[in-house]
C-alpha cells in the first residue's frame, strides 16, 4: 500500500474463510472498503476455519450435501452472489484453502486477493469446494504473478501452519460486543458456540482498531456501516467513494459478481471483452486474460446440467 500518508496503527482485521457463503456474499463491500482504505491502513485477514478436521463426519453425505446446498441457496437470496448450479459435495475441510491463501499472502497483496478469490469460487462457481492440499493448488493455478512452486513450498511449512492455528485461535477470542448482537440483517453476526463451550466469530466480522479503541462490525452489512464504524473512529481516513469505469474494474479485479460489478463499475455494462459465466444465481464476469486461465472456462463447470 503507497501513496497515501496514514496513521501506521490503524488496522481492519478481517475475519473470513475462503469457503463461507457469508464472507463470499460481503466480497462486494469488502472489495470497495479495501479500495477505499488501500494506503491508510494495514488489512489483515485471519483464517477461522468454517470446516475443521474435528467436525463430525456426516451419516449421509448425500444429504447433508442437498441441505447444504439449500442452506447457500438461501443466503445467496440476501447477498444475490452466484452459486453453483450444482453442490458436488459439503467441504471436508478448511484448512487446505486457509494454508494456501495465507501461505500466497508472501508474493503479495494483489496476488494473495486474487488466489483466495479462485478458491472461495471453487464452493460458489464450480461446486467443487478446494478442500484437499491438491485441489486448492489447482484452483488458483495460472493466477498472474503467482509462483506456484514457491506457494506450494510455503503452504506445506510448518511456518505457515502455524500462522493459521494461531488465527484459528485468534478467532475463538471474539470481543464481548459480539457475543449478542440484535439487528435488522439477515446474518447480523452474533458470535457462534464452539464444541468446547467458547465462542468464535461469525464470519464475516471486520474488528476495526487502534492501540486506543476499536470498532467491531460483525455479519453481512451495507458498505455504508462499515464505513461508518471507520470514520467514527479515525475521523477523515475514508476518502470519497468513486467508481472505475467498466473496462478499468474489470481489468483491476478479473472477475466480477453483479453486485460487485454494481459497486465497483460505472455503467454501462459489460465492457465488451467480458466474458460471461453463468451460475446457478446470475452471471460471474471474467477479463478475457482470466477467462484464458479460469477453471469455469478451461475445464467448464462439471456439474453444469
Amino acid at each position: 500500500m503507497t501513496g497515501v500518508s496514514h496513521p501506521p496503527f490503524a488496522e481492519v482485521v478481517e475475519y473470513t474463510d475462503p469457503l463461507c457463503p457469508w464472507a463470499w456474499g460481503a466480497e462486494p463491500v469488502f472489495r470497495r472498503l479495501r479500495a477505499a482504505l488501500d494506503g491508510r491502513v494495514r488489512w489483515r485477514r485471519v483464517f477461522c476455519i468454517l470446516f475443521d478436521d474435528d467436525d463430525d463426519v456426516p451419516l449421509d453425505p448425500a444429504a447433508e450435501t442437498a441441505w447444504y446446498a439449500r442452506y447457500v441457496e438461501e443466503i445467496s437470496t440476501h447477498t444475490r452472489a452466484p452459486r453453483a448450479v450444482r453442490l458436488g459435495r459439503v467441504a471436508a475441510s478448511s484448512w487446505p484453502s486457509s494454508l494456501v491463501a495465507g501461505a500466497a499472502e508472501a508474493q503479495g497483496s494483489e496476488v494473495a486477493d486474487r488466489a483466495l478469490r479462485r478458491l472461495r469460487e471453487t464452493v460458489f462457481v464450480l461446486g467443487e469446494p478446494a478442500d484437499s492440499f491438491e485441489l486448492a493448488l489447482a484452483a488458483v493455478q495460472g493466477t498472474p504473478g503467482l509462483d506456484l512452486g514457491q506457494l506450494a513450498a510455503d503452504a506445506a511449512s510448518g511456518a505457515v501452519l502455524e500462522r493459521v492455528r494461531a488465527d484459528r485461535a485468534e478467532a475463538r477470542r471474539p470481543v464481548r460486543e459480539v457475543l449478542t448482537v440484535r439487528d435488522g440483517s439477515p446474518h447480523p453476526g452474533a458470535a457462534k458456540d464452539t464444541i468446547d463451550g467458547g465462542h468464535r466469530y461469525a464470519l464475516p466480522t471486520l474488528l476495526i482498531r487502534t492501540p486506543e479503541a476499536y470498532r467491531v462490525v460483525p455479519g453481512w452489512r451495507a458498505f455504508e456501516e462499515y464505513a461508518a464504524a471507520v470514520e467514527e473512529l479515525c475521523p477523515g481516513l475514508m476518502p470519497p467513494s468513486e467508481g472505475l469505469s467498466p473496462e478499468v474494474a474489470l481489468r483491476r479485479y478479473r472477475s466480477l459478481t453483479e453486485p460487485e460489478r454494481g459497486l465497483l463499475a460505472n455503467a454501462p455494462w459489460p465492457p465488451p471483452q467480458a466474458v460471461r459465466v453463468d451460475t446457478g444465481n446470475g452471471p460471474l464476469w471474467l477479463h478475457p486474460e482470466e477467462a484464458a486461465v479460469h477453471p469455469a472456462v478451461v475445464d467448464g463447470c462439471p456439474l453444469a446440467p
